[in-house]
Formats: structure tokens, sequence, C-alpha cells
């Protein structure tokens, strides 16, 4: 796979296979297809685990033949239900959670992510992440659902505290209003009373 700029996708592929190691856990809080639940079962290996989620049956069956053709079925548990309930599905920490907003690629454009769930299951997801854990987000503006998604998502993680997350927002000043936008959010490695969590050392 080459690298492309112009790519929100790439951009958290890049991240993730950074943050992810062998062992980890992970979820794919927008299984559509499969093929970012495949990435991360590669990514955590056959001592690792990933959590995906699709409220539409068809991506779920989609996404089982692939992992199947992979060899790779027995690394995922794949819930045929909303993201929104992630946090009380997922056992914590993981190392990393995906979401790819907007519909299934070759779906019914009707049925798309939604402002409300999105933001529920993106604060379980944070709730979720080990310290240096990573949460991304590619978001689709330009419809009305993917603008609300963009609203909140703004209003969410510009509201995060510096000390607990660092949170990145790529968006392609050229590309027009309607252009994907990819936001990285990582929790510090320093948040006190998380566990896991380092020490910093104390200057002396």
């Amino acid at each position: 796979m080459s690298y492309e700029l112009k790519s929100a996708r790439y951009l958290a592929r890049e991240v993730l296979s950074q943050a992810i190691h062998a062992g980890d856990s992970a979820v794919d809080a927008t299984m559509g297809n499969g093929h970012d639940t495949l990435f991360l079962a590669e990514q955590v290996g056959p001592a690792g685990h990933v959590y995906a989620f699709d409220i539409q049956s068809g991506a779920v069956e989609s996404t089982r033949k692939l992992l199947e053709s992979h060899g790779v079925l027995e690394r995922v548990t794949l819930f045929c239900h909303s993201h929104e309930d992630l946090a009380q599905l997922v056992p914590s920490p993981v190392s990393a959670a995906v979401f790819n907003l907007g519909w299934l690629p070759g779906g019914d454009h009707r049925v798309t992510t939604r402002c409300a769930s999105t933001e529920k299951a993106v604060r379980g997801a944070l709730e979720l992440i080990r310290p240096g854990g990573i949460v991304t987000v590619c978001a689709y503006p330009g419809h009305e659902e993917g603008d609300r998604e963009r609203t909140m998502l703004i209003s969410l993680l510009s509201g995060l505290s510096n000390r607990q997350y660092n949170v990145l927002r790529q968006s392609f000043l050229n590309a027009g209003p309607g252009a994907p936008e990819c936001y990285v959010i990582q929790k510090s490695l320093y948040v006190p009373g998380t566990p896991g969590a380092s020490v910093p050392h104390e200057s002396t």
C-alpha cells in the first residue's frame, strides 16, 4: 500500500501501525466491509484480539468471510451491535480504536453513522484505551449527518484536557468543504490513577 497524503485513512493507518503491537487488543468501531478489522487483526497477531462492531448483518457476514479467507477469524470478536455500547462490551485496556464514519461502501447511503451514537462511542473508546493508546476517527463531512458529526467531534475533542490527551486534526485546505478529515487522539502516558500509566521522573 503506497502512502497518499490526500487520504485520511492512510494517515490513520500510518499512526496505528506505530501504536499497535503483537499481543495487543484493539477495536474497530465501524466494521463496514472488514478491511480495518483485517488490518487490526494482522497488527495484533495470534496472541492479540480485535473487537469489531457494525449494526448491519451484511457487513458482519462480509467481514467474517474476509477474516476467514486470511486465517485470522479466531483473533476477532464480531458484534452485530451499535458501537455506542462498546465501552460495556469490550474489556479494557485496548491499544487502539478505529472509527471510519459514514456509510458502508457500496451500501445504502441512508444507513450511516449518527452523531449521537458516534459521540457516545468515541467517549467510550477514550475510556478504554491504555495510556499511550490511540483513537483514530476518519470523518466525512459534505452530507447532513457527516456535517453534524464533524461539528460534534471538534467540540468534543477540543474540550479534552491537554494533560490527559493529545489531539491532532488533519484537514485538506484546498480540497473543498466535504473532504475527509482525520482525527487522532492519544491518551497521555502520565494520566494519574490510570492502570498502567507511567510516572514521569521529577527533575532534580
